[in-house]
C-alpha cells in the first residue's frame, strides 16, 4: 500500500494552507511566513508528485493488492483499458501487473526480496506506467518489505581447528561466519557457544558491520587427557519467530608447533577491470612460518567465502596465486570481501583479509527499448506529432553509462526527452506522402565510454495519405477533331487526369460540365465515361450547323473533401462533302414553266448569254464548285466556264442555227466522292422580239391547253397597241404638214434615238432596240391559263442576282404596263401578265422606227 506518511502530509499542508483561522487578525502577522512555508512544500511535492510509492511484503502469492493505481493516476477503472495504461519495464521478467476491472496494481508472481536484493538494505523496484493516448510517463517505486524467512547458515558443515597443547589461554582462532540473507531485525543477530571448560566465544564487529565469531582458549590443554574437544556453534536472527542455525565444532589438540603463520599484509587489496578472462592472476598473498619441516610449510585457502565469490575466484594452496575462474560482472558485483587462511603442517593457522574491487569497463552497449509507437502517420500532421516512446539504459556506469540518443539530421524527426531515459520521437515538420511514402528511422544510442560503444534500432514509419492533390490532367487545355455525320455513340476523345494521392484519394471520376449548345443542352450531345474519361457522341455532327464545340471536363477525386479540377476541350467538327451543289439562278421556276435566255443571231464568239450561278454549304474544297456542260443540243455552239458558270458563245451564230437551244450544266464539287447538280437552260437565237414571239409557241409543248389561249392573248393586245401607235402616226403625218416645225421635232427624236450607244442597241429590219440589255435576262413563260408572263429585272453581265431577286415578280399595275389580264374561276381571281416598265417604250420606240423607215 502506499506511504501513509505522505497521504497524511499531503492532507496536512491543504488544511494549514487553507485555514480559515488564518484570517484570524491575531494570526495575521505570520500569515505571510506561513504562506510561505506552504509555497515552498508545495514546490517540494510537486517535484516529487511524479513519483507513485508502494510497499508489499516478500513472498505474497500471485495477485496480491499492491496499490489503487486508477485512484493515483487520476483515472477511473474502466478508463486503464480505454486510454492503453500499461507497465513498461527493461526487465525480462514482469513481477508486477494491472488489474483492469478493480484499476489496481497487483504481484504478477512470487517476489524475493533476497534474489532482487541480495546485498542491499533497502530493496526498491522501480517501473514506469504508460498512459498510452497521452504518452505521459508515470515513475512507481514499490518497496519490498523484509520477512524472516531465511535462517542463519553456515557454508562449511564442519569445522576443524588445531591447538598446540602449549597454547597459552587467550589465544584467539577464528570462527566462520554465519549468513543470513534477510535484513533488519531480520538478519543475523548473535551467535553462542556450546558450555565448556576450556573455550569461549567472543564476537568482534568489523568495519563493514559483520560480526566475526572467534573461538578464545580459556585454559591449559593436556592432549593426553583429551586429544580432541567436539563444540557447537549457533548462530540466531532477530526474528519473530527467531530463526537459527549451527555448524559444529572439533578442537584437535596438537603436539608442539612453536610459530604461527604470518600474513605479510593484515589486508590485500587489488582493483580488477571486470573484463578479465579466465585464468588470469589477481594478486598472490604470502604467509611465513619460521618453523622447520611440515611445521614450516603453508597452506592457503579461503575461509568464509561466499558461494558467488567461490564460483569466480580460486587460489591455489601451495603459491597463494588468486586466480579468476568465472566471469566478473561490474553490473551485478562491485566489490568483494574475502578472508583468507594460512595453515602450517602442525595446524596452526592465521587469517587476513582480501579485498577485491571490480572496476567497470565499458562492455555494455547501450540498449533502445521501443516502449509505444505507430505504424503510420497521417501526412500534413502538424509538427510535434508523436511517432513513438522509447527507453535507453546503458548498464554500465559513470561515463560508460552515460548514454546519448539521436537520429539522422535529413530526416523530419527530432528526439524529444521526457521522463527519465525515455525519448519522443516527434515530428519537426510536415510529411509529404508524394514524396516520401515510407521512413525507416534509424535510432542510435552511444555511450560516453572509450571506446564508446552504440547500439541502433530501426523504426519503420509509413506515411499515410491525406487527400491534398487534386487530380492534375496532362495538358491545360485539348483539341480533338470529329468528321461530321459521325456515328452516333462513337468514342470522340480520350481525357486523363492524375491524383498523385493512393486508395481512394486517388480515384478519379470524370464528368461534363453543364453548358448549352444553341439553346440544347450539352449532355444531349455528348457523354463522357465517369471512370475511363473517354468521350461518346450522342447526335450525329452537322459541320453546317456548328463548326466546334467548347467543352469543360471536371475531375473529381473520391477524398473526404472530394478536391476536383477542370480543363477545356475544343471540339473541332471537320466537314465532309455531304451537301450538293445548289443551283441560285437560273432559278427553276415552280409552277411548270420553262426558263429562255436570249441570244442575238449577231453575237460575237465569247458572247456572254448567261451565267449559272450554284452555291455549296460544305467548306474547304468540298465547297469548290466547278461547271461543265453536259449537254447541248448544238454541240459546239456554246461553252461553260470551268470556274465562272458564264455561259457564252463558242462561235458566230448562223442562220441555220435552231431558234430553240437546250443546255445541261453540270455544277460538280471537289470532295471526295464529289457530288453534282445539274440544270437545264433554253437559250432563244432571234434577232428581234417579233421573231421570238411568232416562235415562242414552238419553244415548249403546252401541258395545259390553257398557255395557247394565253399566248393569243399576248398576240391581240400587241397588235391593238400597234394600230393605235398607227393611227397615232398618221395623225402626226397630219399635223406635220400643217406645222412644218413637227418634222423638226420628229428628226430630233430619231436622232436622240441614234445618239444611244451601239453596243445598246440590236437591229430588226432597221428598228432599234435595248435588245442586248434583255438578251440573256428575259425569261419568256408561256402558260394560257395558270401561268404569267414573268420578264425579270435586267441582269448585267458581271453582277450576281440573289436568289429572292430572281424569283421575284411584281404585278404590274396600268402605269407600269399590265397590259392583259384573265379570270381564274378556280380562285376566284384575275391573273395578269405583267411586263416590265419600259415594254410599253420599247414597242413604241420600234413601231415608231419602222414607220420613219416606211417614210
Amino acid at each position: 500500500m502506499r506511504k501513509a506518511w505522505e497521504t497524511n502530509w499531503l492532507k496536512t499542508l491543504r488544511i494549514i494552507c487553507s485555514d480559515p483561522a488564518m484570517e484570524n487578525p491575531q494570526l495575521r502577522k505570520d500569515r505571510s511566513g506561513l504562506l510561505l512555508l506552504c509555497f515552498i512544500l508545495g514546490t517540494l511535492w510537486g517535484l516529487g508528485d511524479g513519483q507513485i510509492r508502494y510497499s508489499v511484503p516478500e513472498e505474497t502469492d500471485r495477485g496480491f493488492f499492491v496499490g489503487n493505481i486508477s485512484k493515483d493516476l487520476g483515472l477511473e477503472p474502466q478508463e486503464l483499458a480505454e486510454r492503453g495504461v500499461r507497465i513498461v519495464s527493461g526487465e525480462k521478467t514482469q513481477l508486477f501487473a494491472l488489474n483492469p476491472r478493480g484499476g489496481s496494481l497487483v504481484t504478477a508472481g512470487r517476489v524475493d526480496r533476497e534474489e532482487l536484493c541480495e546485498t542491499v538494505s533497502s530493496c526498491f523496484l522501480s517501473m514506469e506506467i504508460l498512459v498510452e493516448d497521452t504518452l505521459k510517463i508515470y515513475g512507481v517505486e514499490v518497496e519490498i518489505i523484509d520477512i524472516n524467512d531465511n535462517a542463519p547458515t553456515f557454508r562449511e558443515e564442519e569445522v576443524e581447528i588445531k591447538v598446540s597443547e602449549h597454547a597459552t589461554p587467550g589465544s584467539r582462532f577464528p570462527l566462520p561466519n554465519a549468513r543470513d540473507p534477510d535484513v533488519g531485525a531480520n538478519s543475523l543477530q548473535s551467535y553462542q557457544l556450546s558450555p565448556n571448560s576450556y573455550f569461549s566465544l567472543q564476537v568482534r564487529g568489523g568495519a563493514d558491520g559483520v560480526k566475526n565469531p572467534e573461538l578464545v582458549l580459556e585454559g591449559g590443554l593436556d592432549r593426553e587427557k583429551a586429544a580432541a574437544h567436539h563444540l557447537l556453534l549457533t548462530a540466531a536472527d532477530g526474528g519473530d519467530p527467531i530463526r537459527k542455525g549451527t555448524i559444529p565444532i572439533r578442537a584437535v589438540v596438537l603436539d608442539v608447533n612453536d610459530h604461527i603463520p604470518k600474513f605479510t599484509q593484515p589486508v590485500y587489496q587489488v582493483s580488477v577491470p571486470e573484463n578479465l578472462s579466465s585464468g588470469t592472476r589477481v594478486l598472490v598473498v604470502n604467509a611465513t612460518d619460521p618453523d622447520e619441516g611440515t611445521n614450516g610449510e603453508v597452506m592457503y585457502s579461503f575461509r568464509n567465502m561466499e558461494s558467488k565469490a567461490s564460483e569466480i575466484f580460486q587460489m591455489n594452496s601451495k603459491t597463494g596465486e588468486v586466480l579468476v575462474q568465472g566471469p566478473l560482472d561490474f553490473e551485478k558485483y562491485k566489490f568483494y570481501e574475502m578472508e583468507i587462511q594460512g595453515q602450517d603442517g602442525g595446524g596452526l593457522l592465521t587469517t587476513a583479509k582480501m579485498l577485491i574491487t571490480v572496476v567497470d569497463v565499458n562492455d555494455n552497449a547501450p540498449e533502445i527499448t521501443i516502449t509505444s509507437s505507430v505504424n503510420s502517420l497521417l501526412e500534413n500532421s502538424p509538427p510535434g506529432s508523436v511517432i513513438a516512446l522509447l527507453n535507453v539504459r546503458d548498464r554500465d556506469s559513470g561515463e560508460n553509462g552515460q548514454v546519448s540518443c539521436f537520429i539522422p539530421n535529413n530526416l523530419p524527426f527530432k528526439l524529444e526527452k521526457t521522463y527519465g531515459n525515455y525519448y519522443k520521437l516527434i515530428t519537426n515538420s510536415e510529411l509529404d506522402r508524394e514524396q516520401i511514402q515510407s521512413y525507416n528511422v534509424t535510432l542510435t544510442a552511444k555511450d560516453q565510454g572509450s571506446p564508446p560503444l552504440y547500439t541502433e534500432a530501426h523504426l519503420l514509419l509509413n506515411v499515410a495519405d491525406d487527400n491534398d492533390n487534386p487530380p492534375v490532367f496532362s495538358q491545360s487545355s485539348y483539341s480533338a477533331y470529329i468528321p461530321e455525320n459521325n456515328p452516333r455513340g462513337a468514342s470522340i476523345f480520350s481525357v486523363t487526369a492524375v491524383d498523385l494521392d493512393s486508395k481512394e484519394n486517388a480515384h478519379v471520376t470524370y464528368s461534363l460540365m453543364e453548358d448549352t449548345i444553341q439553346g440544347v443542352p450539352l449532355s444531349s450531345y455528348v457523354s463522357i465515361n465517369s471512370d475511363t474519361g473517354i468521350l461518346y457522341s450522342l447526335q450525329s455532327f452537322d459541320y453546317e450547323q456548328f463548326q466546334n464545340l467548347q467543352l469543360r471536363v471536371a475531375a473529381r477525386d473520391s477524398g473526404n473533401p472530394p478536391l476536383s479540377s477542370n480543363v477545356s476541350l475544343s471540339l473541332f467538327v471537320l466537314d465532309q462533302n455531304d451537301n450538293t451543289p445548289e443551283v441560285l439562278y437560273p432559278t427553276i421556276p415552280t409552277d411548270g414553266s420553262t426558263g429562255v435566255e436570249l441570244a442575238p443571231r449577231s453575237a460575237e464568239p465569247g458572247y456572254l448569254v448567261t451565267k449559272v450561278v450554284a452555291v455549296d454549304r460544305d467548306s474547304g474544297q468540298n465547297a469548290w464548285l466547278s461547271y461543265r456542260l453536259l449537254k447541248a443540243s448544238e454541240p459546239g455552239l456554246f461553252m461553260v466556264g470551268l470556274h465562272t458558270g458564264e455561259v457564252r458563245t463558242a462561235r458566230t451564230l448562223l442562220d441555220k442555227d435552231a431558234l430553240k437551244q437546250s443546255l445541261v450544266v453540270s455544277v460538280q464539287d471537289h470532295g471526295q466522292p464529289p457530288l453534282s447538280a445539274t440544270i437545264t437552260l433554253t437559250v432563244a437565237v432571234a434577232d428581234s422580239i417579233p421573231e421570238v414571239l411568232a416562235d415562242l409557241g414552238n419553244l415548249e409543248s403546252s401541258a395545259n391547253p390553257d398557255e395557247s389561249g394565253l399566248t393569243l392573248y399576248l398576240v391581240v393586245a400587241i397588235t391593238a397597241v400597234s394600230c393605235i401607235f398607227l393611227i397615232f402616226v398618221i395623225v402626226l403625218l397630219a399635223l406635220r404638214l400643217r406645222h412644218w416645225h413637227s418634222s423638226r421635232f420628229l428628226q430630233a427624236a430619231g436622232s436622240g434615238l441614234a445618239g444611244l450607244p451601239t453596243s445598246n442597241f440590236v437591229g430588226v429590219d432597221g428598228v432599234h432596240a435595248f435588245l442586248q440589255t434583255y438578251s440573256h435576262e428575259v425569261s419568256l413563260t408561256k402558260d394560257s391559263r395558270k401561268s404569267h408572263l414573268i420578264f425579270p429585272q435586267p441582269n448585267y453581265m458581271d453582277t450576281l442576282i440573289s436568289q429572292g431577286s430572281c424569283e421575284k415578280s411584281e404585278p404590274l399595275s396600268i402605269d407600269s404596263a399590265t397590259i392583259l389580264g384573265k379570270y381564274d374561276p378556280t380562285n376566284n381571281q384575275v391573273r395578269s401578265i405583267s411586263l416590265p416598265p419600259n415594254f410599253l417604250y420599247l414597242a413604241t420606240s420600234l413601231l415608231r422606227e419602222f414607220l420613219l423607215s416606211l417614210l
